[in-house]
């Protein structure tokens, strides 16, 4: 038997699970709800080694310490209005050779800096804009928490963040990731 209530109720929950899937509303903007200013998430950081270490590669404009580093963790966000959250954990010198061994495993510096580099235009030129943050405590482990305000360029295309030395423009860690390979299994 046909029922005109139940067909109703099946296909608005059909237009509410395909409303849930589609990733822009029918305005045509795109359907963030709360995260409506949000530009960057990111919970993975690269830290400088390499290529990257001192000033022959900068990376954005930005060198690289001339040690390496590594970073254990990070959770950061950054909103159109430039205001950016970031917490940091274990960013230390690698246990490398090139590192003396005093300086292995620790952070040296007593404050971080964040550094938020976008490619933008200016004069119909593509140009890359850096913006440096004051100085945020840091401990020996490799610890800090930064928020601060950034005032972005605008357009700011392909947004990175970087920690840096508070004493310094030289980079210990930036958004992305490196795979780490472990040997033997399967290579």
């Amino acid at each position: 038997m046909f029922r005109p209530k139940s067909l109703a109720i099946a296909a608005g929950l059909c237009a509410l699970a395909l409303a849930a899937l589609l990733p822009f509303s029918a305005h045509g903007g795109a359907n963030h709800h709360s995260h409506g200013k949000l530009l960057l998430a990111f919970h993975t950081m690269f830290g400088v080694e390499g290529a990257f270490i001192e000033e022959e590669n900068p990376l954005l404009g930005i060198a690289g310490d001339e040690l390496p580093w590594e970073i254990a963790a990070a959770r950061g966000k950054l909103d159109r209005d430039g205001n950016l959250s970031l917490v940091v954990k274990g960013v230390v010198f690698k246990d490398d050779p090139s590192v003396p061994p005093e300086l292995r495993g620790i952070n040296d510096e007593t404050e971080f800096r964040a550094a938020v580099s976008c490619t933008t235009e200016e004069n119909e030129q593509v140009v890359q804009r850096n913006l440096f943050s004051p100085g945020f405590p840091a401990t020996p482990e490799g610890n800090s928490a930064i928020r601060t305000h950034f005032d972005l360029p605008d357009p700011c295309l392909a947004p990175a963040v970087f920690v840096l030395a508070g004493s310094e423009d030289a980079w210990f860690a930036v958004t992305g990731f490196e795979t780490e390979e472990e040997g033997g299994e399967g290579d």
